[in-house]
C-alpha cells in the first residue's frame, strides 16, 4: 500500500516526529554538557576573581587571564577566605563563589528573603584585597564584574564584562584603558559612600584625580556607562555596612 506523502496529515505527523527526534537530541546533548558547562562557569568566574586582584597574565595593553590549568591552585593559593555578608555579620563559605547573584537579585524582590552576598578575601604581596561581584543593566543586556579593595576602600583593581554590548563603544567596558582607570579611585567622598560614576567631560580624562569618585565616560557609550556608574553604587551600597567595619 503506498504511503501519500503529499498529504496534509504525513506533512503533520512528518514534522512532529522530527521536532521530537531534534528535541531529544537536544536535550540529550544538553545534560551530556552540563557538567563541562558548570565546570566552564566556575573556571570563568574565578578568572575574574583573580584577575581583579591582580593575579593574570597581563601584556601591556592586553587582558590575559590565569591559564585554566593554573586556575585552581591560584584561586586556593591567593584567595584566603570567603565570606556570605548580610548587613554588618560575615560568615565564612569556602563555597560563596558559586552564589548566582542574578538569583540573588531576583530571590530578593520578596521581602522575606535575605539576599546572600559574596565576598572573597585575597592575600598577594602581603596586601589584602576585598573582592565584591556585581551586576547590572547596560544598553542592550546584562553587566558584570569583580571590584578589588583594599582596607582602607580604595580600588585596586576591576574587571567588567558584558553580553551584548555594541564592539567598539560600550564593549569597551572590557579593555584595558577602561578597567585600569578605576585603579586608585575612592568609592567614598568625605567619609560618605559615593560609588564610581563613570562621567563624560569630568575635566580629569586621564583619572589623575583619584579622590573623586569619577572616571572618564567611554566615547560612544553613554547608557552603557550609566548602566557601570548604577552597578556600582547600588551593587557596592549593599555591603557599606560590612565594608565599614574594616577600619574599626
Amino acid at each position: 500500500m503506498s504511503r501519500n506523502t503529499e498529504s496534509n496529515t504525513y506533512t503533520i505527523l512528518f514534522a512532529t516526529a522530527m521536532v521530537l527526534i531534534v528535541g531529544s537530541l537536544l536535550a540529550f546533548v544538553a545534560q551530556s554538557l552540563k557538567g563541562k558547562i558548570a565546570e566552564n562557569k566556575r573556571i570563568e568566574k574565578q578568572q575574574n576573581i583573580l584577575y581583579a586582584m591582580g593575579v593574570n597574565e597581563n601584556e601591556e595593553g592586553s587582558v590575559n587571564f590565569i591559564s585554566k590549568k593554573d586556575v585552581d591552585n591560584a584561586f586556593s593559593k591567593y584567595i584566603v577566605k570567603q565570606y556570605v555578608v548580610r548587613g554588618l555579620k560575615a560568615t565564612e563559605n569556602n563555597k560563596a563563589y558559586l552564589i548566582d547573584i542574578k538569583k540573588e537579585a531576583e530571590k530578593a524582590k520578596k521581602p522575606s528573603y535575605a539576599r546572600r552576598l559574596p565576598l572573597f578575601v585575597g592575600e598577594k604581596d602581603n596586601k589584602t584585597y576585598y573582592i565584591v561581584p556585581v551586576r547590572g543593566k547596560g544598553l542592550w543586556d546584562a553587566i558584570w564584574g569583580y571590584i578589588a579593595l583594599d582596607k582602607d576602600l580604595v580600588v585596586e583593581g576591576v574587571y567588567f564584562d558584558h553580553k551584548g554590548e555594541t564592539p567598539g563603544l560600550g564593549g569597551n567596558i572590557k579593555e584595558r584603558y577602561f578597567m585600569d582607570a578605576f585603579t586608585g579611585e575612592h568609592i567614598f567622598k568625605d567619609g560618605k559612600f559615593e560609588g564610581i560614576t563613570v562621567l563624560k567631560g569630568n575635566a580629569d580624562p586621564k583619572s589623575l584625580d583619584k579622590a573623586d569618585c569619577e572616571v572618564d565616560a567611554m566615547a560612544g557609550a553613554t547608557l552603557t556607562g550609566n548602566g557601570v556608574s548604577a552597578m556600582l553604587k547600588i551593587d557596592l551600597k549593599m555591603y557599606e555596612p560590612y565594608l565599614e567595619t574594616l577600619n574599626q
